[in-house]
């Protein structure tokens, strides 16, 4: 089940809100890191369901990140933020790396759907920035052949997080304990408006009904 219109917008006010504050250094700490669990038993190491989610918030954000890398990539050459093609090769991609490891290849690639479109976000909303105001224009081009191998890293790693964490993405609380993984992420990495509308776009389909 995809995210309400309303849980998206309170989610994205949320991180914008916890950015802000994090951005004026103001008493808001950054959130600590998630509660000592005990260390003895056989139980210890498994995490609960719940937990599932943060490395799906956390690798968003990380692919979210290489988004700035494929705008400065891209800037002043007239190629497309769109790619049909390369969403094309990298939905395919995933729904494989899903049957390997046991997730739900249609449930993979909406979530990866998600995720390109996220990134088309953000570089776009850079691109608008830059040309706005062209000194804060990257001055180099990365390697956009470079930038992509990181982003199927990522995708990998994110395939695997989506594999082992069914449960918790079917869980009645999936909606706002994914919400408070994301905020987590948005102070923690200083999210701006843009970044921070990203990442929630990013994440619209983790939780099903």
């Amino acid at each position: 089940m995809q995210l309400t219109t309303s849980i998206r917008r309170a989610l994205l006010a949320g991180t914008a809100a916890a950015v802000l504050c994090a951005g004026a250094g103001s008493a808001v700490a950054a959130p600590a890191g998630a509660p000592a669990r005990p260390t003895a038993g056989p139980l210890a190491a498994a995490p609960a369901p719940a937990d599932r989610l943060r490395p799906l918030a956390a690798l968003s954000a990380d692919r979210l990140a290489t988004a700035d890398l494929v705008a400065a990539a891209k800037w002043g050459t007239g190629s497309p933020i769109d790619d049909p093609a390369r969403e094309r090769e990298v939905l395919a991609a995933v729904a494989a790396q899903a049957r390997q490891a046991g997730a739900d290849p249609e449930a993979t690639v909406r979530i990866f759907r998600d995720q390109i479109e996220a990134s088309k976000l953000v570089q776009r909303g850079l691109h608008r920035r830059w040309a706005a105001d062209p000194a804060q224009a990257p001055t180099s081009r990365p390697d956009l052949a470079r930038v992509r191998a990181e982003i199927d890293r990522i995708n990998g790693e994110l395939v695997r997080a989506v594999a082992a964490s069914p449960q918790a993405r079917t869980a009645p609380g999936c909606v706002p304990r994914l919400a408070v993984d994301a905020l987590r992420v948005g102070r923690q990495r200083h999210l701006d408006l843009l970044r921070a509308a990203g990442l929630v776009r990013s994440l619209r389909s983790v939780c099903e009904g």
